[in-house]
This record gives structure tokens, sequence and C-alpha cells, in this order.
């Protein structure tokens, strides 16, 4: 599959993964577990949504 997410992009997603699980842990709740979404789309680079709505971060160099 073709990826749709620039690099900008997936740092923010790391990052926000980050602060997901710690929020999670910090009040033991499962609900920490949602921080693999946006972790697995960054290492994959491909976001199901973006493909839907039609949306590209990638620029060429990067694709």
């Amino acid at each position: 599959m073709k990826k749709n997410m620039g690099k900008t992009d997936r740092t923010f997603r790391v990052v926000l993964s980050i602060i997901i699980a710690v929020i999670g842990y910090y009040y033991k709740s499962w609900w920490g577990l949602l921080a693999f979404i946006p972790l697995a789309t960054s290492y994959i680079g491909l976001c199901p949504l973006y493909k839907i709505i039609g949306i590209n971060s990638c620029n060429k160099n990067e694709c």
C-alpha cells in the first residue's frame, strides 16, 4: 500500500501515543491502550482515515 503520512505527521503521532500511554498508565485505565493506534499508523506510514478523506501529508521525496 502507498504511504500517505509525512515525517512531521508521523513524529506527531508518536508523541501523541506516548502522551496517551502515560495518561492511561497514570490513571490506571485501559484507555491507555488506544496509544497503539497512532503508534501503529505512524510505524506503517499509512492512515486509513486519510485514505478515505483523500489527504496525503507525504512529500514526493518521502514516499
